[in-house]
């Protein structure tokens, strides 16, 4: 078997090995390989200088078994914090969902609204930031949201992470340990395991069993935060639509909202619509009508067409019969 390179491009190869399944009486301790570099995202950001970007990590990585790892490498201390991408991507889809659920029809309108009023702001620089708010926001949606039925979530093959380091020297000091694995005689690093390590055994799978049947309190609790937030959202979506109605903002331009269907002017629209409604469908079964009554036309028409061909042929074959019966009796066979 020839030699893994101890470098691959940009990337430096960890190996790591895996320990055998105890279940499996001949099974062996495997090799698996990270594949890790200096971050260099395409949008660069301040803490790229002590990131470190991993490839192809373990299906059953945690924070915890990352740790662990990077303890071995360069000693406890230097690890900060790690984003996996699969994490990153699903919190992100989840929030962007778990908002869309939770905001009325009339809020998501506004919101949206909203959202597009304060880009233009941020890009004038006439807002500020509020991330106390923010994070409060985000902690009611998160308690508006049922818990999850698996106490640890496998990776995509071939996921990739981002690792946080304490400084830059830190992952200097990182790339020359993975360098050090692969001379002979050279430092091994172990996957993590034990009882203080998260499993992917049995023991998941019954964790798993029981979180599919959470307690009712935690499902009441839940449910509560989420009418809660809804409503309130509902609220402050109708107070901002009465407060934008016939109001012109930066541009001149005035917000066309519509109105609650509480009160006089709901009721007066509410009968607006079945009217236009009821004309709408008197003026279709009118419409059918006549349809009705044209195809009954052309189908008489189409008739008349008929019966009158037919009697125009027979006509024709009588004169025809007649021509060869004329025909015949004026032939004279020679004697």
């Amino acid at each position: 078997m020839a030699p893994i390179p101890a470098t691959i491009g940009d990337f430096s190869v960890l190996p790591v090995r895996m320990p055998a399944l105890p279940s499996l009486e001949m099974a062996e301790p495997a090799t698996h390989y990270i594949y890790v570099r200096p971050n260099a995202p395409k949008i660069p950001t301040a803490d790229d200088e002590r990131s470190l970007f991993l490839a192809n990590v373990p299906a059953d990585s945690t924070e915890a078994h990352m740790r662990a790892i990077f303890a071995q490498l360069v000693g406890p201390g230097r690890f900060e914090s790690i984003v996996f991408e699969d994490e990153r991507r699903q919190a992100a889809a989840v929030s962007e969902s778990a908002k869309t659920a939770i905001l009325p029809g009339q809020a998501a309108r506004l919101a949206a609204l909203q959202s597009r009023k304060r880009k233009r702001e941020s890009r004038s620089g006439a807002a500020a930031d509020d991330d106390a708010e923010n994070t409060a926001e985000t902690a009611r949606e998160q308690q508006a949201r049922l818990p999850s039925t698996w106490p640890q979530r496998l990776r995509r093959s071939g996921s990739t992470a981002v690792v946080l380091l304490v400084d830059e020297r830190s992952v200097s000091a990182v790339l020359k340990a993975v360098a050090k694995t692969h001379v002979r005689g050279g430092k091994v690093v172990e996957w993590a395991s034990g009882a203080t390590m998260p499993s992917c055994g049995p023991f998941w799978l019954a964790a798993h069993n029981r979180l599919v049947y959470p307690d009712r309190a935690t499902i009441d609790s839940s449910v509560n935060a989420f009418f809660a937030l809804y409503n309130e959202r509902e609220a402050a979506a109708a107070e901002t639509a009465r407060r934008l109605r016939n109001e012109p903002d930066e541009d001149g331009f005035v917000t066309v909202t519509g109105g609650g269907n509480s009160g006089a002017g709901g009721v007066a629209r509410r009968a607006e619509a079945e009217a236009a409604r009821a004309k709408q469908l008197a003026k279709q079964e009118k419409k059918t009508a006549e349809l009705t009554n044209f195809y009954r036309f052309q189908l008489r028409e189409q008739k008349k067409e008929e019966q009158a061909e037919l009697q125009r042929r027979f006509q024709d074959d009588r004169l025809r019969v007649a021509a060869m019966r004329e025909k015949r009796g004026k032939f004279r066979p020679e004697a």
